[in-house]
């Protein structure tokens, strides 16, 4: 393993890299310190990113960025105490841009409710629409309206169901396939144009990759990339394609969960929590990884106690969102709550249920089990440290910057973080908590 690895000057040991210590005098725990605020940063930036598309900014995050950035440069900040509170800011400005991107959303789109989802196919000819942005999905579903072309929203693009001005285009099928990893089997196998969005592209096989598109912040080698909204190629490439079946799908998924819907029932939730029919929330979610270890979530969720209410969000609900869970008297005990974009709702509802219950958010009868893989997910977990939450369980593998010992010792002594182990061993121990 190694302590660090830093290239990012001529100072570079051998010219190639430091990997023991910096030949600047940057120590290892320092270095993975730079590395964590970079990451964050670029899940700040990407959630600014979409919020500009839809004419929203803030000049205190664009100054912040620019700050923060320049903290990480060779020989300007040398204390690790200070690169510890500059996370947490980072994770507050993070908390910021993520309610700037919801006010930009449902001033735009409208604010979910909860809506059925269709996961089978209509008779007609096919888009699937990729990533996590909606203005690209409105563009393209404006100028399919009153064809036969219909557009099937993939991994993230799912939430878009729940916003009435995207739901209201009777052109939106319905979603296909599951979290951004099974896109390679998926657009193999289902004769559509594919429309990427933003992250989470993969490299395409050969069998599609001439019927693939990019847009917005997306590219790919060798295919084709579109400028602005004027998606008439991919709309002409779909045409081309095979008609898809009628064929209904073996379940719906329900999303929409926005924080009005669930401030509308707090009263409700309130008393089921003081009755005992409530003992428990947990958030599962986050940024899905391919590998057998991510079975852990599923089977946490198909483990827990009737008496306790799951909310969801990311890609990583693709893991549970197809679970018949049913409900508490009325209340879903499964609440998806949108992609990643939308983390700042399930932020706001951790923060209504401690107004609602009389009682800080680390306090809350709530237990965070995340997975990990990309920089927004970074940045929101920064924030959740930043709010006072503790306990927070992360898995399935540690992110590799941060294997360094001294980084991990300060996120388990300071925040009490928890690597998950099994499902069984974790569940015990979040239930322990209550007694």
């Amino acid at each position: 393993m190694l302590n660090m690895f830093c290239y990012q000057c001529s100072q570079a040991m051998n010219g190639e890299g430091c990997t023991v210590s910096g030949v600047c005098g940057k120590g290892p725990t320092l270095s993975r310190l730079q590395d964590n605020l970079i990451y964050i940063i670029k899940g700040i930036s990407a959630y600014y990113y979409h919020a500009r598309e839809l004419g929203y900014q803030d000049e205190e995050i664009a100054a912040y960025l620019s700050k923060a950035l320049y903290s990480t440069l060779t020989n300007v900040n040398f204390d690790e105490e200070d690169f510890l509170k500059q996370a947490l800011e980072a994770g507050m400005m993070n908390l910021k841009v993520m309610q700037l991107l919801k006010k930009a959303h449902i001033e735009t789109y409208g604010e979910p409710t909860p809506t059925e989802v269709e996961t089978g196919t209509k008779e007609g000819h096919a888009i699937i629409v990729t990533g996590h942005n909606l203005k690209a999905l409105e563009e393209l579903l404006k100028q399919v309206e009153g064809s036969d072309v219909y557009v099937y929203t993939h991994s993230e693009m799912l939430p878009a169901h729940g916003y009435p001005r995207l739901k209201k285009y009777k052109n939106l099928a319905g979603n296909l396939g599951g979290a951004w990893h099974d896109q390679r089997r998926l657009f193999d196998e289902i004769p559509a144009a594919i429309l990427g969005t933003t992250n989470c592209v993969l490299i395409p096989k050969p069998s599609y990759k001439d019927r693939m598109f990019t847009t917005s912040i997306a590219r790919l080698p060798g295919v084709k990339h579109i400028d602005g909204y004027d998606y008439s190629e991919v709309i002409e490439k779909a045409k081309s394609l095979p008609k898809l079946p009628e064929k209904p799908g073996k379940y719906k998924l329900v999303t929409g969960y926005s924080t009005s819907v669930v401030r509308s029932i707090a009263n409700k939730i309130k008393q089921l929590v003081e009755s005992g029919n409530i003992n428990r929330f947990f958030v599962v979610g986050g940024c899905d990884v391919p590998t057998k270890k991510n079975e852990y979530y599923r089977r946490l969720v198909e483990m827990l106690p009737k008496d306790t209410i799951v909310i969801t969000l990311a890609c990583g609900k693709f893991r549970i969102n197809d679970l018949q869970l049913g409900d508490i008297d009325g209340v879903p005990r499964l609440l998806d709550v949108g992609q990643c974009n939308d983390t700042i709702v399930a932020i706001e509802i951790a923060l209504m249920l401690a107004e609602l219950l009389n009682t800080t958010v680390d306090k809350l009868p709530l237990s965070i089990v995340l997975t990990w893989m990309e920089q927004k997910a970074v940045a929101i977990f920064w924030t959740l440290l930043a709010l006072g939450l503790k306990g927070v369980y992360i898995g399935p593998v540690l992110p590799a910057w941060l294997n360094n010992k001294d980084l991990l010792e300060i996120l388990v002594k300071n925040y009490d973080v928890k690597l998950i182990s099994t499902p069984e061993e974790d569940l015990k121990q979040i239930l322990k908590v209550e007694k």
